[in-house]
C-alpha cells in the first residue's frame, strides 16, 4: 500500500487524529503515525513515538519536559520531525505528509514539510492556516487547510472540515498515481521580473518560448526571489534570466521586499548559466507613506499606491547595491553574463522619470566592475534602456549561446 504520514502531537490531539487517520485510510492509503507532543501522555498508539522525535532532535522527553519551555520543545520537537520525515520518505517511501495542530503543531508539521521536494503532497489542517501563512509555508508548496474551529476534538464541524482535509489530501496522494498528459521536454529558463521591468521580461519570455525554451517567472517581491532560488537549488532549472535584482536593494537598504543574502547564490553555486542585470535596484520598497523609515522621509519617494511605498536610492547605495551583486556572482561555477543597461534599469528610472539618475546608474556599475572577480562573468555595458527591445532580444541570445556552450561542454 502507498504510505503517507501523519503528524500530531498526541497528547492533546489524539482522538483529531484518529479521526483523519481513519479517513484516510479509507482512501487505501497506509498511515505511518508521528507523534510531535511532549508534556501528556498519548492516547493513540505512534509508529513514530515523541521519545524518537525528540532523539532525532538532539535530546529526551524528559528533558524537555524539565525543561518547562515551550519554545525550546517546540524547536526540538520541529527539528526532530524534519529529520524523521525526511528519513521515512527516503527510507520507507513515504509520499505524503499531513499535519495538524494550533500555532505550536502547525509550526512544528510546516518545518518538517517544508524543505521537501516540490510535488510531494504535504497539507497542514491548521487553527492559523486563515491568517498570514509566510512563515510557515516560506517557498514551498505546503497547503494550508482552515479547521474553522479548534482542533481540540470531533465534532460536527471539525468532522467536516477533518474529513475534506483528508479527501483532499488522499487526492493529492492517488492523483500522483496518473501519469501527466505530456511530460515537459523543453528546457526550463526561470526569469525575474517586477512591474517596472515587465516589457523587458515579457517580450523576452515570449522569444525563448518561441525558441522552444519553457519559462517560469517569478515576482521579485522577496518570496518570488527565494522561491527561484530554492527551485534552483533542486536541479528543476536549466538556466536563469535574472534581470531584474531589485530584492538584493532591499535587503542592502532595509526595504520590505528583501529575498536575503542568499538571493543571486543558486545558480552561482549550482553551476547553472545565467544572464543577470540590475532591473528595479533604482528603487528601495516600503509599505504605506507613513510608514517609511523616519531617516528617509525627506528622499525621493513615489506613492506607487495606498500599500507601496518606492524610494529612490542614492550614489552611495547604489554603490552597496553594485559590490553586493558582484560578491555573489564571485562565485559563479558556470559562465554567466551581466548586462548593464545605462539609460535605466525600471520603468521610474528613465529620461525625464522621477527616478532617472544618471550618477546613481554609473556608481553602481563601476562598483560591480571593480568587485567582480570572477573569470566565468563577463560585463557588458549597454546604451540602452533596460525595457527597450533590443535589450531583451540581446539577453536571450546571450542566454541561449551559454545553454549551447554548456551542453556543447557536457558532450562526450
Amino acid at each position: 500500500m502507498t504510505t503517507v504520514l501523519l503528524l500530531a502531537a498526541l497528547d492533546t490531539k489524539g482522538a483529531d487524529a484518529a479521526f483523519i487517520q481513519t479517513r484516510i485510510r479509507e482512501h487505501g492509503l497506509n498511515v505511518t503515525l508521528v507523534d510531535t507532543g511532549v508534556l501528556g501522555q498519548p492516547s493513540l498508539t505512534a509508529t513514530i513515538s515523541r521519545d524518537q522525535v525528540a532523539a532525532a532532535g538532539g535530546t529526551t522527553i524528559a528533558d524537555l519536559v524539565s525543561a518547562q519551555d515551550r519554545g525550546q520543545a517546540v524547536a526540538i520537537m520541529a527539528k526532530g520531525a524534519a529529520i524523521e520525515v525526511e528519513r521515512l520518505i527516503r527510507e520507507d517511501g513515504a509520499v505524503g505528509v499531513f499535519g495538524i495542530g494550533g500555532g505550536a503543531g502547525t509550526s512544528v508539521a510546516a518545518a518538517a514539510m517544508r524543505n521537501l521536494p516540490l510535488g510531494i503532497p504535504k497539507v497542514v489542517l491548521s487553527t492559523v492556516a486563515s491568517g498570514d501563512t509566510s512563515a510557515y509555508v516560506g517557498t514551498s508548496d505546503i497547503v494550508m487547510f482552515p479547521s474553522i474551529v479548534d482542533v481540540a476534538g470531533v465534532n460536527r464541524i471539525s468532522a467536516i472540515t477533518y474529513t475534506r482535509a483528508a479527501d483532499a489530501f488522499a487526492g493529492m496522494v492517488n492523483g500522483q498515481k496518473i501519469e501527466p498528459t505530456s511530460a515537459p521536454t523543453r528546457p526550463l529558463i526561470a526569469a525575474s521580473m517586477f512591474g517596472v521591468t515587465t516589457p523587458a521580461i515579457l517580450h523576452a519570455q515570449q522569444l525563448l518560448e518561441n525558441a522552444g525554451y519553457e519559462v517560469v517567472v517569478f515576482h521579485a517581491t522577496g518570496v518570488g526571489g527565494r522561491a527561484m532560488e530554492s527551485l534552483i537549488r533542486q536541479g528543476l532549472v536549466d538556466a536563469v534570466l535574472d534581470l531584474t535584482t531589485t530584492e538584493v536593494t532591499d535587503d542592502i537598504v532595509g526595504g520590505i521586499l528583501s529575498a536575503g543574502p542568499e538571493r543571486l547564490t543558486a545558480a552561482a553555486e549550482a553551476g547553472v548559466p545565467q544572464v543577470v542585470s540590475v532591473g528595479a535596484t533604482d528603487m528601495a520598497n516600503f509599505g504605506p507613506l507613513d510608514t517609511v523609515p523616519p531617516q528617509h522621509r525627506e528622499r525621493n519617494l513615489y506613492q506607487h499606491n495606498s500599500e507601496n511605498t518606492l524610494m529612490r536610492i542614492n550614489p552611495d547605495e547604489a554603490r552597496q547595491v553594485g559590490v553586493s551583486i558582484a560578491v555573489r556572482l564571485n562565485h559563479a561555477t558556470a559562465p554567466a553574463i551581466i548586462l548593464l543597461p545605462s539609460l535605466g534599469v525600471s520603468v521610474m528610472d528613465a529620461a525625464g522619470k522621477g527616478f532617472d539618475d544618471p550618477v546613481a546608474r554609473r556608481a553602481l556599475e563601476d562598483a560591480l566592475a571593480e568587485t567582480l572577480e570572477n573569470p566565468l562573468v563577463q560585463i557588458k555595458k549597454l546604451n540602452i534602456h533596460i525595457n527597450d527591445h533590443s535589450f531583451a532580444e540581446l539577453a536571450v541570445t546571450d542566454l541561449i549561446g551559454l545553454l549551447s556552450s554548456s551542453t556543447s561542454t557536457e558532450m562526450p
